[in-house]
């Protein structure tokens, strides 16, 4: 029997997988863009304080060290990215449902401890079968992801009109309604072939670990990435204090993504080597974030998120292009997961301080942000001349 791999590609099979991916990207984004900005908010019109808010949100990077590299590791293994990717998207809008039924702080904290370990694993899981397929079918993985980019601004948007005539305390079920939505959607996800037996030797993943080169991609990213969780959790509350309407708010969130839209849209153009994108990133992220401490007026802060196309598209599209040229096909799936746990690892941690300090200092805690990006940036220029020979890729023959 013919393998997928000896099938001549078509591009009408192309623009089927392309379309397909784009459309669960879609999906999976635009949940988190009504999760992101709007969960806190919900957690707080329950009742929930702001030290049960940090300790809850620090849940989602907990995991990613924790749960989400069994879960990658055991779908690669088994060679089933797709049918993880499923399961994982009906358990997740299980979760959030019964996350909806429930009011006192230790029981949302334990469903949503139980609901982020199967929803943690669901964008590297995304984003490895999405690597596989642009070398499959000869695409890019910028114009792929920026649809997700563009259903976040859809989630937040609906989600800041849908504030001003529907109570806070109902907001959970809009998260846990394009959940559903996206485990449907993710029926429709095209099989990929299976990675030959004989390139997928049992301890490839371990391998990974003892690479310098791949050590400094995810503590750079972990750094950089996780430089945004002041602002992932506390800006709406800010800005909200302030005096903003959910729909300013929401339109700041879309500020920064539809800035993050065109970043990724035009990324097949950039010339510059991956890790100078990261770079660049990492010194764009200290600007905004010292300028975001200074608690700046409405004007001068919509510039500033623009700058979101930098802190967070630039660092993920220089990171995905140093996975791409580093790491090997038949372990993507690992490395992916190895890149969310560091995040992850660096993510909780930062998460927790983040509550300590915004409650004692406020805006003050974006300067902690601006000094992680700083190191960030460091790692990654330090590295940059050995990440240029790109070992891995060159060790596996592609």
């Amino acid at each position: 029997m013919q393998s997928e791999s000896q099938i001549p590609i078509t591009e009408a099979a192309s623009r089927r997988f392309a379309a397909r991916l784009a459309a669960f990207y879609a999906t999976l984004f635009g949940m988190t863009g009504a999760h992101l900005p709007f969960f806190t908010v919900w957690l707080k019109a329950i009742g929930i304080d702001a030290a049960w808010i940090g300790v809850i949100t620090a849940v989602p990077p907990v995991t990613r060290f924790t749960v989400l590299p069994l879960v990658t590791g055991a779908a690669e293994r088994l060679q089933m990215l797709r049918g993880a990717i499923i399961i994982t998207g009906f358990a997740t809008a299980f979760g959030f449902l019964v996350i909806g039924t429930q009011r006192e702080p230790l029981l949302v904290l334990a469903v949503y401890v139980l609901t982020c370990c199967v929803w943690t694993p669901m964008v590297p899981l995304t984003d490895a079968y999405a690597l596989r397929g642009v070398a499959r079918y000869g695409l890019n993985y910028g114009p792929l992801r920026l649809w997700g980019s563009a259903a976040f601004v859809v989630g937040a948007l609906v989600c800041g009109l849908l504030l001003g005539y529907v109570a806070a305390v109902h907001l959970i079920w809009i998260i846990a309604g394009v959940a559903v939505l996206g485990a449907v959607v993710g029926l429709a996800l095209r099989p990929l072939d299976r990675p030959s037996a004989a390139l997928a030797p049992a301890h490839g993943g371990r391998k990974l670990l003892r690479d310098p080169g791949f050590l400094a991609i995810i503590v750079s990213s972990a750094l950089i990435q996780s430089s945004h969780s002041a602002y992932y959790i506390f800006a709406s509350i800010a800005w909200q204090q302030a005096g903003f309407g959910g729909l300013t708010i929401a339109a700041l969130w879309a500020l920064g993504v539809i800035a993050e839209i065109v970043l990724f849209a035009l990324s097949p153009r950039f010339a510059l080597a991956p890790a100078m994108l990261v770079v660049i990133a990492a010194a764009s992220a200290v600007a905004r974030w010292t300028i975001t401490a200074q608690d700046p007026p409405i004007a001068i802060l919509a510039v500033v998120q623009l700058a979101h196309a930098l802190t967070f598209g630039l660092t993920q599209v220089g990171i995905m292009g140093l996975m791409v040229h580093h790491v090997p096909t038949h372990v993507i799936a690992r490395g992916q997961g190895y890149l969310a746990a560091c995040g992850g690892i660096v993510a909780s941690a930062t998460s927790i301080l983040c509550g300590m300090v915004y409650a004692r200092y406020g805006l003050g805690v974006y300067y902690m942000m601006a000094a992680m990006a700083a190191s960030g940036g460091l790692v990654m220029w330090l590295a940059r001349k050995r990440l240029t020979h790109h070992p891995q890729s060159a060790a596996s023959g592609g």
